[in-house]
């Protein structure tokens, strides 16, 4: 058994980032691009015009260094609500991208100098639970399309998280606020259901969240870093990062900082 003293910190940085929609969790990723950082995005929610636009007004060479792969299931409208168009196949699909990009490349081998992106956990809970119902369509108890998209989901973070995926990782998640039993209201990563958020951030040593401080002309937006009474955030290192850095700068001195690369 080794002790402490021998252990190394890891070059890889494992984050979880979480905000409310449109608050610019997916345009943050502009600095990390502009660091230099190769970025590839699994992207289940079509809602990168913000980087591009960021990118281009910025540093537009830096776009060559970010590229995509989307996934998302056609949905059509019915009595009953949206239902995928034909056999859903996103999750699946993104599974399968997370083992062997499309240009034949393997994710987990990447390295310290590429980030993957998954944006957002939310988009691939919803594609995890169309995956389970079509495999199940008969199933009696409803909750087991819930149960299973859960395990799903749950394997790709241990997954992606664990020493053996090589790779920076970001998984953006929109926020689910849950009322305890106690009546206080708790921010959560959204997913699937409400038995999985509590459980994400265990496979996380870095939970941020992005949100806006201060109003009208004076409103900026920042990454948070430190707890608050609705977010339960994680930081590895209190005593090396700062509670909170602004949005157009935030992630890559987190990855500096985290990485121990300048």
């Amino acid at each position: 058994m080794p002790p402490l003293s021998a252990r190394t910190s890891s070059p890889l940085v494992k984050m979880m980032l979480i905000g409310h929609s449109g608050v610019g969790k997916t345009g943050a990723l502009t600095s990390l691009a502009r660091a230099g950082y190769t970025i590839r995005i699994l992207d289940l929610d079509n809602g990168l015009d913000a980087l591009v636009n960021h990118l281009f007004a910025e540093e537009p060479e830096a776009l060559d260094r970010v590229s995509y792969t989307s996934f998302r299931d056609k949905m059509k409208s019915t009595p009953s609500g949206m239902i995928p168009d034909g056999a859903p196949r996103a999750f699946m699909n993104a599974v399968k991208a997370l083992d062997k990009w499309e240009d034949g490349s393997t994710p987990s081998e990447w390295g310290s100098d590429t980030i993957l992106v998954i944006d957002s956990l939310t988009n691939l809970g919803r594609a995890a639970f169309n995956w389970a119902k079509a495999m199940n369509p008969a199933a009696k108890e409803p909750r087991q399309w819930f149960y299973s998209a859960q395990d799903a989901i749950e394997s790709v973070v241990a997954t992606a998280t664990s020493e053996d995926f090589a790779t920076n990782l970001i998984i953006m998640s929109h926020i689910d606020l849950v009322t305890q039993g106690d009546g206080t209201i708790q921010g959560f990563a959204s997913s699937i259901g409400k038995a999985l958020g509590p459980k994400i951030p265990r496979y996380f040593n870095t939970l941020a969240s992005l949100e806006t401080k201060g109003q009208g002309a004076a409103v900026k937006r920042i990454i948070r870093t430190l707890p608050t009474n609705l977010l339960t955030l994680k930081n590895p290192a209190p005593m090396k990062i700062d509670a909170e850095y602004p949005i157009e700068t935030g992630l890559a001195t987190l990855f500096s900082k985290l990485s121990g690369k300048s």
